[in-house]
């Protein structure tokens, strides 16, 4: 990668990736490619050459639930079947909501609707209970929107319209293969668009769920059951847990619930009806014929600029992977991750964690009170590494019979897998659980948990190799380390203690000067125009308040280092966020990531800090340049 056309003090990101960025070519089935994405692809390669493997039978492997995984790739691949069947596996389901005419009649197979994915007015889900990280609670929410967000329903976003009608195309097509009349596929599809627009008037934009605390909201069954009728929600959980049911729900997404009279009326339940068959038949048809899985994933493609279906082949082996995730990726893990890298990484965590305990008691806003709980939450994170060392019983329950369709083998399967979601009300949370699965290039922090995952699939070059400098890795692995810990203090995360319960653990005057570095954080990302939009400071602000720590902590280790090579530190960050994208999936990602666009991600953090300025003797006239009082510099 060429640095002779751009300056690394103008912009360090196309300096070390411009020439990359030239050449390389997005495929056809993918919004992306470089980065994770390069990653991904790698590991999805050499687990579609296994699965083929396995499935010829000139593989075979010590995990038993891989043989289920194995078969649902198979049953994905008997295209015959699918083709001849079309969409006669789903007609069944298509029926029994058909069949519900009256409010009791919804309240009657509601449980079966939750069980089997069949929209409900509103969501009802089982979670870890932010004030009692110990336990369940049920929550609910809205139901999902068509768009991306609500902002697209406000007539200056014109993508939003033109979104609207490619969705409304592919639905009156798919409707097509129904058995309803023309008229009833007519009426079908616009109270489809009109439940949907609603809808839309009351549930959390992108923005408001970000502020992900936010959703601790416990209310009685009694005032939720007022707000939702003539949805019987205390029938509902009456029949999914009998005498058990609960007597407090937490409302995730309170407008949504308190006003759902709004949208939910004995006088629109057609309305409602409607767009449940029409969201349950586009949801299925990835599990029907061939043409009609690729018609119900033309919305899906306009969303992200993507031109081509994948290869069933590849669509196998993401199918089996996804319902079979953990068995996979301690498949991948125990196969492809080795023990001495395991124990580098892991040594690494603990030094970052360290550090960061030192840069806490070195920080000059917090008081010693605050410092102390601060320590505390770091010496309790749970580290995750790689993969799980053992596979949950669940998933030798996560079975099908060899005869089943390729629908209702996956209608079973989502069955099981609700029914289990469903009936951890009843259980205390595992702490063990991964959130993540050891072949997924990605990691991430919990807050219910106060723990971080880091799959064996990220810990590869550029992140991390043993081959790799400990300043490249620093620059790395280490700052994505240190990204994942800085969310335990970025704005929803400090809100929750060392065990991850919903509490206060500082005093009001730290507090508020954090705030006031938070608000700043946003003021320094706010408005940066890209590709003909503007990033929102506020969606972002919690991933680059990560991004900031996880900059600041490795750069303390870097000055610990024989022979630290900031230059190589710098640039190895600017290759980790490296990414080529389509321009629908640019703009989706700007519209609804809370993180920012990866060449801010490059470029901005670094300008915070001094040892950027003296590794590439960056002055006051280079664009890479942020004068010293605008620095931020939080953890």
């Amino acid at each position: 990668m060429s640095e002779e056309n751009v300056r690394i003090q103008d912009d360090l990101y196309q300096a070390v990736n411009g020439e990359w960025l030239k050449t390389a070519v997005i495929p056809d089935d993918r919004p992306t490619t470089g980065g994770f994405s390069d990653l991904d692809q790698d590991v999805e390669k050499i687990m579609m050459a296994d699965f083929k493997a396995f499935a010829d039978g000139e593989k075979t492997t010590d995990i038993p639930e891989m043989k289920y995984a194995v078969s649902l790739y198979k049953k994905v691949l008997d295209t015959e079947r699918r083709n001849r069947e079309g969409i006669a596996p789903a007609l069944a389901m298509l029926k029994k909501i058909e069949s519900v005419k009256t409010p009791e009649d919804l309240n009657r197979c509601a449980a079966y609707f939750l069980l089997n994915d069949i929209n409900l007015p509103v969501q009802i889900g089982v979670e870890a209970d932010m004030e009692d990280a110990e336990k369940h609670s049920v929550i609910v929410l809205g139901p999902q929107i068509i768009l991306p967000d609500t902002t697209y329903y406000s007539e200056e976003n014109p993508a939003g319209a033109q979104l609207l009608a490619i969705y409304s195309n592919m639905a009156a097509e798919i409707l097509k293969y129904t058995d309803l009349s023309e008229e009833d596929r007519k009426k079908y599809l616009e109270d489809t668009l009109a439940f949907d627009a609603l809808v839309a008037k009351k549930v959390k934009s992108q923005v408001e769920w970000s502020e992900y605390y936010k959703c601790h909201n416990p209310r009685n069954i009694d005032e939720v059951a007022k707000c939702v009728a003539p949805l019987d929600i205390k029938k509902i959980l009456s029949d999914l847990y009998g005498d058990k049911a609960p007597e407090t729900l937490i409302v995730y997404d309170p407008k949504a619930i308190e006003e759902m009279n709004g949208y939910f009326t004995a006088e629109n339940f057609k309305m409602y009806i409607h767009w449940a068959y029409v969201q349950a038949l586009i949801s299925s048809t990835g599990c029907l014929s061939e043409e009609l899985a690729s018609l119900g994933r033309t919305y899906r493609r306009a969303l992200s600029g993507v031109t081509a279906d994948p290869a069933m082949e590849k669509q196998a082996y993401r199918v089996a992977s996804s319902v079979y995730s953990e068995p996979v990726g301690v498949y991948y893990g125990r196969t492809y991750f080795g023990e001495v890298a395991k124990k580098d990484v892991v040594d690494l965590v603990k030094k970052i964690i360290e550090t960061y305990k030192i840069r806490v008691n070195k920080n000059t806003f917090l008081a010693e009170s605050t410092k102390k709980q601060a320590i505390k939450k770091l010496s309790a994170i749970e580290i995750k590494m790689g993969y799980p060392d053992n596979i949950k019983e669940f998933w030798s329950k996560l079975v099908f019979d060899e005869n089943d369709s390729y629908f209702d083998a996956m209608q079973k399967l989502s069955s099981i897998r609700n029914k289990e979601a469903i009936d951890k009300l009843l259980k205390p949370v595992d702490r063990t659980e991964w959130a993540m699965p050891g072949h997924m290039v990605n990691a991430c922090y919990n807050p219910n948990c106060n723990d971080i995952t880091f799959p064996a699939a990220i810990l590869q070059k550029p992140f991390y190799s043993l081959k790799q400098s400990i300043s490249e890795n620093l620059g790395g692995i280490g700052a994505v380390i240190g990204h994942e810990i800085s969310h335990a203090f970025d704005n929803n995360g400090a809100k929750f203690d060392e065990h991850g319960n919903l509490k206060n653990w500082w005093t009001e005057e730290d507090f508020k000067s954090f705030n006031d570095l938070t608000k700043d954080m946003i003021v320094q990302f706010d408005g940066i125009e890209y590709h003909g939009g503007k990033v929102n400071g506020e969606l972002v602000v919690s991933e680059n308040i990560a991004d900031n720590g996880g900059m600041g902590v490795t750069l303390e280790i870097m000055h610990t280092l024989s022979s630290p090579d900031y230059q190589a530190y710098f640039k190895n960050w600017a290759r980790v966020w490296c990414m080529k994208a389509k321009e629908e999936y640019i703009q989706l990602l700007l519209s609804v990531d809370v993180h920012s666009p990866n060449v801010l991600r490059a470029n901005m953090p670094p300008r915070n800090f001094g040892e950027w300025y003296e590794a590439f003797g960056v002055t006051a006239n280079d664009k890479m340049y942020i004068a010293p009082e605008k620095r931020i510099n939080i953890w």
